[in-house]
């Protein structure tokens, strides 16, 4: 009887995700149909197949590429700035987790300040 329970409990979620996903899916497929039958500036033609730049045909300037400090920037921001998804339960939580907790936390901050020194004496941080 308990598993009857369990799943009349669960029945009413099912319910609401097939509904939901029903109701995305019309939407989806009558967008379409629309966008098909009804929406003329997606008929094609020699006009349309041209590239369009401000009102100036495309070509001339290439710009540069991106120099790769700007890449590294962004993947050393990321993997520090990951850091807060993890330290943020512990710290809420620290007192709870008591003495095993506090000694995770400095573990992983020890880790992470690891990972920075070797960083900064590699001179990812120094912008050439």
């Amino acid at each position: 009887m308990l598993g009857a329970r369990v799943l009349g409990d669960w029945a009413s979620y099912l319910i609401y995700l097939l509904f939901s996903a029903a109701i995305a899916g019309s939407l989806l497929a009558g967008s379409f149909v629309w966008s098909r039958f009804f929406h003329r500036s997606l008929r094609t033609g020699k006009q349309k197949s041209r590239a369009f730049e401000s009102g100036v045909s495309a070509g001339g300037f290439q710009p540069s590429n991106f120099s790769v400090n700007y890449y590294l920037t962004a993947m050393l921001f990321i993997v520090f700035d990951i850091e807060i998804v993890f330290l943020y339960p512990i710290a809420v939580n620290l007192d709870m987790l008591g003495a095993f907790g506090l000694a995770e936390l400095a573990v992983f901050v020890a880790i992470l300040a690891v990972g920075y020194v070797y960083i900064w004496r590699k001179g990812a941080l120094e912008w050439h």
